[in-house]
């Protein structure tokens, strides 16, 4: 028997999902089932690909619902969980779906692990104390909890040395790896294995160097920072670059270009003085993306840079202007 375990790739909170997931599913579930790991990115017209969902039970953590009859499980806590309408429909009223008793969703979360770690808990029995620091660092990485924007750029703890990697390498093997050894391992002893530490400075230069992309091409104006480095390799860098650079920026817009799609992101400094006065999820939902109401992205093709750039600049204008 199988379980296939979906999760948002590249993303801390993602992997983190994956394997508090994997570890619910083998301590309350089943502890002789096989597990595989397939990695889901966002992307233009994303649908998904129902040949996928091959385990004999498939789940999906810290990503967009799937209506396919295939999915058994489901943990989600974004605003945009949902492709459609539709899949939201499917979702609260087939009897597989919310009734199931194994698919769930709570924007109210910062981040997809704790949200799962606390629904094991509370419904199904789950006890696994060695996840605590794999949950604490999963909040403050995607809830932004960090003291100041130096702790989050200039990552001298262990655990953003192993967020960094994750977020970075294009590698589905070493994902796999990490998101086994995290549910043998505590975080800080996965981010001092030598598989990790021996790639993390070449990651860390392309880190140091993405600061510098950024800085040259960033322009703060009325409260938020507008960047494109649609011309660099620029595919994950850090999304607190922007304030760390720009501490005065309520708001951040990026454009950025990989073989894969083009890309905005818009995010909230949580570490401004001034109020939120946006939901940036609902912004960019308008435009077939979404996330939570401080940070969101969009995705278009990659042949679509210049509709990417013009929905970049009218979102910037419409941060700006209020």
């Amino acid at each position: 028997m199988r379980i296939k375990i979906f999760f948002h790739n590249n993303c801390f909170d993602g992997v983190a999902s994956a394997a508090t997931f994997a570890v619910f599913y083998r301590e309350c579930i089943n502890s002789d089932a096989e597990q595989s790991f397939e990695g889901l990115a966002h992307k233009a017209g994303q649908i998904f690909d129902e040949s996928r969902f091959d385990g004999d039970e498939n789940a999906i953590v810290d990503f967009k619902y799937s209506s396919s009859p295939q999915l058994t499980w489901w943990f989600d806590h974004h605003q945009s969980a949902f492709l459609t309408d539709s899949d939201e429909a499917h979702y609260r009223n087939d009897p597989a779906g919310i009734k199931s008793g194994k698919k769930f969703v709570d924007t109210n979360y910062r981040s997809c692990t704790k949200f799962i770690a606390e629904t094991a808990s509370s419904k199904f029995g789950l006890k696994s104390d060695f996840l605590y620091e794999l949950v604490q660092w999963a909040d403050v990485i995607d809830g932004a909890l960090y003291p100041d924007a130096k702790t989050a750029v200039e990552l001298n703890a262990p655990a953003l040395h192993l967020m960094l990697v994750i977020e970075s390498a294009r590698d589905d093997k070493l994902l796999a790896k990490i998101i086994q050894d995290l549910q043998t391992m505590t975080l800080s002893q996965v981010a001092s294995q030598d598989y990790i530490t021996g790639i993390f400075d070449y990651y860390y230069k392309r880190h140091l160097n993405a600061i510098g992309i950024i800085k040259a091409a960033a322009h703060s104006e009325r409260s938020a920072v507008y960047f494109d480095v649609s011309e660099h390799d620029m595919e994950g860098y850090s999304k607190f670059i922007p304030y760390y650079l720009h501490p005065e920026a309520l708001y951040s817009i990026g454009l950025s270009l990989s073989p894969q799609r083009s890309k905005v992101s818009v995010g909230y400094n949580p570490w401004a003085k001034d109020t939120r006065r946006h939901n940036l999820a609902s912004i960019c939902e308008r435009y077939g993306g979404g996330g939570h109401p401080v940070v969101g992205a969009i995705s278009f093709s990659p042949q679509d840079l210049d509709l990417a750039r013009k929905v970049a600049l009218e979102i910037a204008e419409e941060l700006r202007s209020s």
